[in-house]
Order: C-alpha cells, then structure tokens, then sequence
C-alpha cells in the first residue's frame, strides 16, 4: 500500500485498508482470516530486513522442527489416507512427506549459502549443450549422499533454447539476489493429495518470490495442520507465514481478497478456471488443457463470457501446478524376462502409488503394436497391476471416476475388488487420453513401429493427444538407447512436458529439490494446460523449460554390467517393494540425524526388497 499524508507527521497514519472482499463467509471468520494478512503484511517487512545469512540459518531451524516432527508427519499422513501407522504402504508418506522436505530444506540452503558468499548456486555445476542449442545443467547428484544413496540416477534442467551459461549462471537466485525487494503477501492453495506439497509451495513463495504466504490447507489435510505448525514454527512465529483451515467460501473469500500480491494453486484446472474466470459452466476445456471432470459440460454461462471478453475475475498474478494425463512410452526392444517383469512393476508403481492420487500419475501406456514382446509385457502388465497390495481409494469423488471409467470401458479389466482397471484406448475419442481420472485407471494404447520410427510415433501421439504437459515417462533398455544415439535425445526434446523421466518415474523429478517441478512453458490464464510456472527448484534457476531425470533400466544386482550401473535393489517406492515402509523411513531418519548404524540397517531392508 502507499503512503498518504498526513495531519500530524510525528504520527503518520497507515493507508487505508483495501476492503475485503463481499463473502458468505461468518463475520467471525473474515476477521481471523483479516487478522492473518495483517501479521503476514508486517512479517513481510521482517522479512526482507533478513540477510541471506540469517535466511539459511531459519531454513537450519526449520529442518530441525522437520526431524522432530517426521513420524507424526508420516503417521498422520498415512491414517488421512485410510491406513493404519506403520502400515506396509506408510513408506509413500515418508517420501512424499518429511523426506522430500529435508532435500529440499538442505537444497535452498545451500543455495543461500552459496549466494551470501557472492557466488552463483551455480557454480561447481556441470553445464552442457542439450539437444536443440539448449543449455543443461546437471542438477543431480551433487553431493556424495546423493551419489551413494541414489547411484545410477541422475537429473538436468533445461534452459529455454537462447539462454547462454552467462545468463543462466547470473540469473540464478531469482528474488533472492534482490533480497531487500519484497513480494508483499501471497496466497497458496494447499494440495489435497501429497502432504509435501503444500509446505514446499510455502518455501516457493518465500525463497524464489521473497513473498511471505497464507496457507490454505485442503480440507482432505486438516489432520496434517498441527503437525504443519509445529513443523513451520520458525517461519510462523514472525509472521512469515500463516495457516488456515477452510472449505469452498473459505477458499473464494481469499481468492477474490485485495490485500494479496499473488496466488499460487495445486488443483485442477477446473478449480484454476473458477478462481479466474469466476463460477458456472464453463465450455469444454481445450484438448491440451489438464484436470477436465469425466462428462465435462459444453454449456456457457457467466464465467464463459467472461473468457470471452478477456476479464478475469483474478486481479493478481497467478502460477499453478495442475497435472494432467501422463504418457508411459515404452520404447520396444529385446528385454530378458526379468526385464519385462520387472519393468511391468515399475509401470503398476507409476498408476497405483498413492492409489493413483497423484497429478503425476502415469496414465497412459504407449506400447508399439509391432513389438515381437508386446504380449508377454502385457501380460506381466495385467499381473503386477492386479497383484499389487490392495489400499483405499479415498481422494473425494474417486467412486465417480471409477463409475464414469467402468461407463466408458465395458470391456476393462478390473481387479483389487473392482477398484483399479485397465483399459484399451486408442480407438478415437478416448475418456482415457483426454480425461485426468486422479484414481487406479490405465489406458493402454499401441501405435506401430519399432525403434525410432515407433519412438517418433509415441512422442507425437502424447504431444497430440494427451491432455496437459507435465510429465511424461520413457523405458527404454540400454542397447535400444545406444542404438537410436542422437534420435533418442531429439525426441526427448520433441517432447512437450515440463518434466520427463526415463527409466524412471517423474515422481524422481518431484522429490529431487534440484530439479523443477511444472508444466512445459506456454500456458496462458485461457488455456492453462498443466499449469504456470514451476516450483522447488532449489537452485532458483530462471527460464527453465523442463528437467530430465534418468535411472538405470535394471536394478542391482542384474545392473552389473548391463547399462547404467547402481548398487539399488528394487527401490522402495515400487508397489512390489516388500521393505519399502522401512526403508523409505529409514532413509528420512538419516537425512534427520547421519546416524550411519541406522544407515546400514536400511540398505540391510533394501537388499530384502
């Protein structure tokens, strides 16, 4: 706000508050919503009062209030999601938790560190050339930890094509080499789905944005808010960030509020729509827009016209994660029959995780029809799908899904008492290509060819024909890579996803701090796709367009020799993992406390994988 004069100089008066917005929100409840904007209006002059020093060592403390919090943290995560504490699947809420916000934590820090000494973050990072003219800096791994723990898998950010290492390496830092500037007040929109994610997003808007931040916490996550407030604690008390509760009128009561400089959401274009362009039908999404509801309506109606006219009901800048519908290319080639069971597994973990809660959920197989192994893989597909432990199908309106899925695939094939499915797409205009179910369903679409002709083919049909633009998954053996060379790499390129795996899962991307996490540039308020701009990015590198991850096709020990080498088991968020709860804690409590004994008792559980 601006200053106005006034009468008596030795007491100047405050600006005029911006009037909160008309609500149906109880009059109680605006005033304790108010009360948090004006704590979080005078923290964010506290804030950017702060050295950079100052900042790492709050991130310390934070990290602190992380450790002692992380078995409640994955405990109530895991009951939120129907299970019992300790239950053999609670391995999903250590990772998606606790563990992927101490990365996170120590990336930013060091990012700080660097930054207060006067280098770039970075500095000491690799850079290349990517295909393209694209410059690439490789993110992953940077440390012996990360070398060790995580051996065979590697990650890399890609620049937009023009940025030169001078400007990349200036750049990085983003609002923190203006740390006297502030952002003012943001806005973020908790997940419901992945309880990192709304405490990651906090960390966005105050590191990468110098904007201290509301949380609105979903509703599906009210049980996580004490473990939250305790773990944010330091950014809490001075005012850096608040955290309320909330269902829809809390939820339009913020988003329409004057006093906030920008929103940040987690959701689904369909909320996305509501918050700019306003409530009511809505045409039919774009073919490359993400989060449409099965049977979309084509009707129009206020928040239509308002498109239309180009007038947004927001006022303020917006960014958004949103997913979409994820590609899973496998590239054909001759694989052993370990091979192919094991990599049906890792197709299974990409749907079911999170009992395919997830936005980065794979969804759409991509097979090649002329694949001489085609129906073998199928076949150990259909089995480690059905195979996989059973757990709750619990995000709201999931039941709709799966009934909108069974109405449109009669044919699919069920299992897990009918709460997952595969189903053949490919035949037009496909529910499953085109529609984000966030529940256990599986498309499986062949188109033909074999090697780069078949890999071309793939990329295309996910760029055309797959809604939204966040990840996309390739699989690929080693002799097939070598083989294609250079045409792996291009196609790679060709594909229009903010995040890309191969050999792994992009939920890697989402876990590894150094790496972005966002849809591919280019969305717009009118067709926001799979999202605007990115987050964790702990390196707060500018003019990103996507990050790469790869893993090692085989797991130790077939790896020894054959391609990518690493000294891990079945990883432990594989569906198949039988230690994975153990292990995915055990590795949270080294992060927490470098206790080598505990260390090796978790690579011990690993082995047993």
């Amino acid at each position: 706000m601006s200053p106005t004069s006034s009468a008596t100089p030795a007491k100047p008066r405050k600006a005029p508050a911006k009037r909160a917005p008309k609500s149906d929100l109880p009059a109680d409840e605006r005033a304790v919503l108010d009360a948090d904007i004006d704590r979080l209006e005078a923290g964010a002059k506290v804030w950017v009062a702060l050295t950079l020093d100052q900042r790492a060592r709050l991130l310390g403390r934070v990290r602190d209030a992380v450790g002692v919090v992380a078995q409640e943290w994955a405990d109530a995560a895991t009951m939120s999601k129907g299970l019992e504490p300790g239950h053999p699947l609670s391995g999903e809420e250590w990772l998606g938790g606790p563990y992927a916000i101490i990365g996170l934590l120590d990336a930013l820090r060091e990012t700080l560190e660097a930054l207060a000494k006067g280098r770039s973050p970075l500095d000491g990072v690799t850079l290349d050339e990517a295909p393209g003219g694209r410059l690439r800096a490789n993110t992953f791994p940077l440390n012996g930890t990360e070398k060790f723990l995580l051996s065979g898998f590697t990650g890399e950010v890609w620049f937009e094509p023009g940025v030169s290492a001078i400007e990349a390496t200036r750049a990085a830092g983003l609002a923190q080499l203006t740390p006297t500037v502030s952002g003012g007040v943001g806005l973020v929109l908790g997940a419901g789905n992945v309880s990192s994610i709304p405490v990651a997003d906090v960390l966005y808007e105050l590191f990468a944005h110098n904007r201290v931040a509301l949380l609105k916490v979903n509703p599906t996550q009210d049980a996580l808010v004490p473990v939250f407030e305790r773990a944010l604690a330091p950014l809490i008390e001075p005012g850096f960030v608040r955290i309320v509760r909330g269902g829809a009128a809390t939820g339009a009561y913020l988003t329409s509020h004057p006093r906030f400089a920008h929103v940040h959401i987690t959701g689904s274009a369909v909320t996305f729509d509501a918050i700019v362009w306003g409530t009511g039908t809505v045409p039919t999404p774009p073919p490359r827009a993400a989060g449409a509801s099965p049977g979309a309506s084509g009707r129009v109606g206020p928040a239509a016209a308002a498109r239309a006219s180009g007038s947004p009901k927001l006022q303020v800048p917006i960014t958004a994660e949103l997913g979409g519908v994820s590609p899973i290319i496998v590239v054909p080639g001759r694989w052993s029959a370990a091979d192919l069971k094991y990599q049906a597994e890792h197709v299974a973990t990409m749907r079911l995780v999170n009992a395919g809660h997830n936005c980065i959920a794979g969804q759409v197989v991509i097979i090649s029809s002329d694949w001489p192994q085609r129906a073998e893989f199928l076949r150990e597909l259909h089995t480690a799908y059905a195979a996989a432990p059973e757990r709750p199908v619990w995000y709201p309106r999931s039941e709709e899904r799966l009934e909108a899925a069974a109405s449109a695939y009669p044919d699919a094939v069920w299992s897990a008492d009918r709460t997952r499915a595969i189903v053949e797409a490919g035949h037009g205009d496909d529910d499953v290509e085109t529609v984000e179910y966030f529940a256990p369903i599986l498309g499986v679409v062949e188109v033909g060819g074999t090697g780069q002709e078949f890999l071309d083919a793939a990329v295309a049909h996910a760029n055309d024909r797959l809604t939204g633009t966040l990840g996309a998954n390739v699989i690929i053996d080693p002799a097939t890579e070598e083989a294609l060379g250079e045409g792996f790499e291009r196609a790679l390129a060709d594909l229009r996803y903010g995040d890309i795996a191969i050999n792994t899962w992009t939920a890697f991307n989402f876990l590894t701090a150094r790496l972005t996490w966002g849809g591919f540039p280019g969305a717009t308020l009118d067709d926001v796709s799979s999202g605007i701009g990115v987050v964790h990015n702990a390196l707060l590198l500018d003019r990103v367009e996507r990050s790469v991850a790869r893993g090692p096709f085989r797991p130790f020990p077939r790896s020894v020799g054959k391609g990518v080498f690493t000294i891990l088991p079945t990883p432990p968020w594989f569906v198949s993992s039988r230690t994975g709860a153990e292990v995915s804690a055990g590795l949270t409590r080294y992060l927490v406390d470098g206790k080598l004994p505990g260390l090796v008792k978790t690579l011990t559980k690993a082995m047993q994988a």
